[in-house]
């Protein structure tokens, strides 16, 4: 522990994730109910404010313009079309509206629209939420008084596989980013990519890092690798629906009070699968037929999977009070994996 926060050591993490999976799911659906309503899912709506000619080289990324992508660049939308798709998205049950850009970073010329689209999603009564990049302690302030609620910024991977990925931007840079955000007072939404061809230790890593930062993210989403043409993976194989809901567990248990965003990957995933991923903690998904430039689930399949499952939508203030909870409740004790009990009986005679 450091100043009453549980500090998780590499090997405690891979003992839970490497742990018999009825276990794992146990304990991680235990500390779930600890936090959060089981039933009850936050629904947040992604739009892309400004799409393609990113100067960064992600390798799983189709806005790349490193990447030999068809894609063509766009100009940031207007801001009244932003707020447009805004009010469609709370009119469709959406409760935080995420606005994302493929820049490296925004240009001083952009801020004064996004500071517009922040306030205007604010006086719509949604929670906001932005992806632009490295950001600088200006631009961060200025975001901050707009009203913006939460920064994404995504640690992708493990420290270690990092530079696999991407070779533009290092990995202490995000970090860096994440660490001004918060410092600003934003929440910080951070999370990462299963299937890029890393090992299991560095899907573990990666939650470490997270989970250790000096507060945990409000919102971790965990996206499945859709391999985009034109892109190195392309051609990867998906990750193993298991390993993925291992992962989800895991970080359940390690970030108790986060909200764990199923994200990217769910149209390829069954219905069974996001079942057991809602069942090992993730309490948050995107709502809408596209993710950026990523196919999604659209919403009349999304709620027939929330009738079969008898799971509803979060209320913004379903969501305040999980939060005024988790501050005045201590927080979960460290779980260790489980040890099975001594079942071993004499043969009756």
């Amino acid at each position: 522990m450091e100043n009453g926060k549980k500090i998780w050591t590499r090997e405690e993490a891979l003992a839970l994730h490497d742990q018999p999976l009825m276990d794992l799911l146990f304990q991680a659906q235990t500390v779930h109910r600890a936090h959060f309503d089981p039933n009850k899912v936050q629904m947040s709506r992604l739009l892309s404010i400004k799409t393609g000619g990113c100067a960064e080289d992600c390798a799983y990324c189709s806005q790349s313009a490193r990447n030999g992508s068809k894609l063509s660049a766009s100009k940031l939308l207007e801001v009244e079309r932003v707020l447009s798709e805004a009010r469609k998205a709370k009119e469709a049950g959406a409760t935080r509206y995420c606005m994302g850009a493929a820049w490296r970073e925004p240009k001083e010329r952009d801020m004064e629209q996004l500071v517009a689209m922040v306030e205007g999603v604010k006086a719509l009564g949604m929670e906001s939420c932005m992806t632009l990049g490295m950001l600088d302690d200006s631009q961060v302030f200025r975001l901050r008084d707009a009203g913006l609620d939460y920064y994404n910024h995504n640690v992708d991977t493990s420290e270690r596989f990092y530079p696999e990925v991407i070779t533009t931007r290092s990995f202490s840079d995000r970090i860096d980013t994440l660490n001004r955000v918060r410092e600003a007072g934003i929440k910080v939404c951070s999370g990462g990519i299963l299937g890029m061809g890393e090992e299991g230790e560095d899907r573990v890593d990666m939650l470490v890092t997270l989970a250790n930062l000096e507060e945990a993210p409000d919102s971790v989403p965990i996206n499945m690798l859709m391999p985009q043409d034109d892109t190195p993976l392309a051609d990867l194989k998906p990750i193993d629906p298991i390993a993925f809901v291992r992962v989800i567990a895991v970080a359940r248990i390690m970030m108790p009070t986060s909200h764990v965003r199923l994200s990217a990957g769910r149209s390829d995933m069954t219905d069974e699968m996001q079942a057991m991923c809602f069942f090992a903690g993730a309490n948050s998904i995107f709502c809408g037929d596209t993710l950026l430039t990523a196919d999604n689930p659209e919403d009349d399949k999304d709620m027939a999977l929330f009738a079969k499952l008898g799971l509803k939508p979060m209320a913004a203030e379903d969501h305040m009070e999980c939060k005024k909870k988790a501050q005045q409740e201590p927080p979960i004790p460290n779980l260790r994996p489980m040890t099975p009990p001594n079942t071993s009986v004499e043969a009756a005679e």
